[in-house]
């Protein structure tokens, strides 16, 4: 949790910085010694909006710039331009603090802020490597317009690729695919794959297109070739005609970052892409864990009767479900026996990823999962840096 509101006061007169804003969270790593072995958060974020006017420069289209930018002074946080459907209360009021003092933190010139940022929370927290994902930009699937989302997605790709991840080794992303046009999507991934600091190509889930679609094989088979990891990454829309029928953003955000991860997977397994590739690494992020034992329960019973609808499949919907990766936020705790069982069920030592989701709301500290009692010193370390370090085949900076 943010520290009271006294104490932001105080440090107004003084100055803001993350540092203090996390001095409870620094406590914790010391006092757990994770110092002592590697951490890896496999989702934290950026607000990309923040330095959209570089990010514009990096666009090819002068007219969609010119579009981008005027939305950007029509809009005061600059989401005119990436945002639509993205209506929500994520600082629950003004409550959480995080959001509205990120402006008054002052970095040191010659560093990049988001670099600056970021070696911040690392360092309070105890992460060693963060993959970094954007924020308005998770809506950017939601976008009427195509050539928006691949002008703007490119525009980043390229802005991230040269101003932040070639300058920090600690900082890694898995780039923003283009969904909504395939041909675009092999594209990026053929453009940005060999580049430093990219682990894989992240999905934004609320989108509505098929993933089993055949103009998308090609774009599979080559990140399957390439050893690069394919995460989808969860998100609302409460546009969404199913979700617009619940009056409260406490249900939306409950079921809006699981409805469309669900409908993803169920799309992946039933359609036979485990099978046709088995070597490709899928992540699934931002979800919890909670609906996992539900759809391998749910879909293993249908396979059960219809196996003949899903005939390219060899084995349970589960099994494949258990050669998968999760990340853990935001991980559900109101019952330690149910997420002992879901740690059983969905192999966690080997298949759970540490995730912090940092800086939102509701994001999660290492002792999350360092202060699982059901869990060994083992699996605690795997889950926190060890299981992250070999999806992404990553090589820790000194």
């Amino acid at each position: 949790m943010d520290l009271p509101l006294s104490n932001f006061r105080r440090m107004e007169v003084e100055e803001f910085d993350t540092s203090k804003l996390l001095a409870h969270a620094s406590q914790q790593a010391e006092e757990r010694g994770y110092k002592n072995f590697p951490i890896v958060d496999v989702d934290s974020h950026h607000y990309e909006t923040e330095a959209i006017d570089e990010i514009l420069e990096y666009m090819d289209d002068p007219v969609l710039q010119q579009l981008a930018r005027s939305a950007r002074q029509a809009s005061a946080k600059g989401n005119g331009v990436v945002s639509p459907g993205g209506v929500g209360y994520q600082d629950m009021g003004g409550r959480v603090m995080r959001y509205s003092t990120r402006g008054m933190e002052k970095t040191p010139a010659g560093t990049h802020r988001d670099i600056s940022l970021a070696r911040r929370w690392m360092d309070a927290i105890g992460i060693n490597i963060a993959v970094m994902f954007p924020t308005p930009m998770l809506q950017l699937g939601l976008h009427p317009q195509v050539e928006v989302e691949v002008a703007l997605a490119r525009a980043y790709n390229r802005w991230l690729c040269e101003r932040v991840l070639a300058h920090e080794p600690r900082i890694r992303s898995m780039l923003y695919l283009p969904f909504n046009d395939a041909e675009a999507s092999y594209k990026t991934v053929q453009e940005f794959g060999g580049k430093p600091g990219v682990v894989g190509f992240m999905v934004t889930s609320a989108r509505y297109r098929p993933v089993h679609h055949n103009s998308y094989m090609k774009t599979y088979a080559l990140m399957e070739e390439m050893n690069l990891p394919l995460a989808f990454h969860a998100g609302y829309n409460w546009n969404d005609h199913t979700v617009g029928m619940m009056n409260r953003f406490i249900a939306v955000h409950a079921l809006g970052f699981v409805f469309y991860n669900m409908v993803h997977m169920a799309n992946w397994i039933t359609n036979g892409l485990p099978e046709r590739f088995p070597k490709l690494k899928l992540l699934w992020i931002e979800s919890g864990l909670a609906w996992i034992p539900f759809m391998m329960q749910r879909f293993d019973n249908e396979y059960m009767m219809r196996s003949s609808e899903a005939p390219a499949l060899k084995k349970l919907p589960s099994d494949y479900m258990r050669d998968m990766f999760f990340s853990s936020q935001p991980m559900e705790m109101t019952d330690m026996g149910a997420l002992e069982t879901t740690f059983r069920m969905i192999k966690a030592e080997t298949q759970l990823l540490y995730s912090s989701d940092y800086p939102h709301w509701d994001f999660d500290l290492p002792s999350t999962i360092y202060d699982l009692p059901f869990l060994s010193e083992q699996a605690k370390h795997n889950i926190l840096g060890g299981n992250a370090i070999r999806m992404f085949n990553l090589t820790l900076p000194a």
